[in-house]
């Protein structure tokens, strides 16, 4: 069919890294040459790998991130050697997703991208493609992004800068990059990013929603569930915990809700878990997804209070485990749900959260089976992958 190189910080690990290693495996299947180049880790594939530079370069980049705002400007003699690596493979499609993370220089890649003519296919998986800072800035409540970025509340945020303020360069840097090349699909993981994406200065290119998939042969209700008497379960999962995930909503929440009700979270560390109140239980994080499983299975209701996300793949992995999900209204996280599988409460709202965890556990309004219904339907991987597939084919036919 053709050869396919997709450009991320990880290759088959954390969120981003395994879609696009699902997103090679289907097209293995379907005739094509698989690439991954990332920036970080030591992954196995079934794609072929490229590794752009190593542990020092990153440090490097990050280092001139915290001190001069330089956030992908740095990495230029590693960026260089990928971009020979990349002529010897010579890929039909270039498929980009977070080409942030450290390792990598953009505007050069960007530059070799124009000349070297290719269709580029790029998920955006978060907003720092448009923004001069930021991943995310609903939390800041900032839209500078939508005309001209500049001094940024969130300096400190990732990718931090301790020291300088450059989003009004960062900002006009990537608009000279990114508009350089003329032959762009973007593909926002929800709808909610699309109409982000609108607003932007990205907005006169091709765009179309595929949502996030997973695996349902392993995020499936599990038969090994024990709870004790009238407890009630309620979970949360998250990579990493912050304000930006809601820890501090669950810190709020744990007084409002009755004493039987018991929260978990999966993912804190040490330091994190030693500081829970009580009836609150913390778990460190697990790559014995079976143990999650197990956890998803056994909640009541899985609470997600993100305070800024795009489209939560925790969600998607509670619903196909036949539980229910409540959400903030924030970013792509409600998109996963419909009335019959879960609720979406006000920005913050607490209280409200509190009381509708309480009709989730006592009046059970929600059907286990309908909850991994909207899953099969939906996001399973196997299907929801294939569009980009599709998306090849008809790129490469224009």
């Amino acid at each position: 069919m053709g050869c396919l190189l997709q450009i991320n910080v990880t290759a088959n690990w954390g969120s981003t890294g395994k879609i696009a290693e699902d997103i090679g495996k289907l097209a293995i299947d379907a005739g094509w040459e698989s690439w991954i180049a990332y920036g970080r880790g030591n992954p196995s594939s079934e794609s072929k790998l490229i590794r752009i530079g190593n542990d020092w370069d990153m440090k490097s980049h990050a280092l001139q991130s915290r001190l001069f705002d330089n956030h992908g400007l740095a990495s230029s003699k590693v960026t260089k050697t990928f971009i020979r690596q990349i002529k010897e493979i010579k890929p039909d499609i270039i498929h980009l997703h977070n080409i942030h993370g450290y390792y990598l220089n953009y505007p050069l890649l960007f530059d070799f991208l124009k000349e070297y003519g290719a269709p580029v296919v790029w998920t955006l998986h978060d907003c720092w493609p448009f923004t001069g800072h930021c991943a995310y800035y609903d939390y800041a409540k900032c839209d500078k992004w939508r005309t001209q970025c500049h001094d940024c509340p969130q300096l400190r945020s990732y990718p931090a800068s301790v020291w300088l303020d450059r989003t009004e360069r960062n900002f006009n840097r990537k608009k000279d990059a990114f508009l350089s090349h003329p032959d762009i699909t973007f593909v926002p993981v929800s709808d909610w990013l699309k109409t982000e994406l609108s607003k932007s200065f990205l907005s006169d290119y091709s765009a179309i929603t595929i949502h996030n998939g997973i695996n349902l042969d392993i995020f499936k209700p599990s038969q090994n569930i024990t709870k004790q008497g009238n407890e009630k379960v309620i979970l949360g999962v998250a990579s990493v915990w912050d304000k930006r995930k809601g820890l501090d909503e669950f810190v709020k929440l744990r007084p409002l809700l009755p004493d039987n009700y018991l929260i978990i979270l999966v993912g804190l560390s040490q330091d994190q878990i030693s500081s829970l109140p009580a009836g609150i239980t913390g778990i460190r994080r697990t790559e014995n997804v079976g143990q999650l499983v197990d956890l998803y299975s056994m909640a009541d209701v899985f609470v997600n209070p993100t305070l800024e996300d795009n489209f939560p793949t925790t969600n998607l992995e509670a619903l196909a485990c036949g539980t229910p999900v409540i959400t903030y209204e924030t970013g792509g996280s409600p998109e996963a749900i419909d009335d019959h599988t879960g609720f979406v409460v006000p920005y913050q709202d607490v209280t409200t959260l509190a009381e509708k965890i309480k009709i989730v556990c006592e009046k059970h309004p929600f059907d286990s089976i309908k909850c991994r219904e909207r899953a099969v339907e939906f996001y399973d991987k196997q299907k929801v992958f294939k569009e980009y597939i599709n998306l090849y084919n008809q790129v490469l036919k224009q």
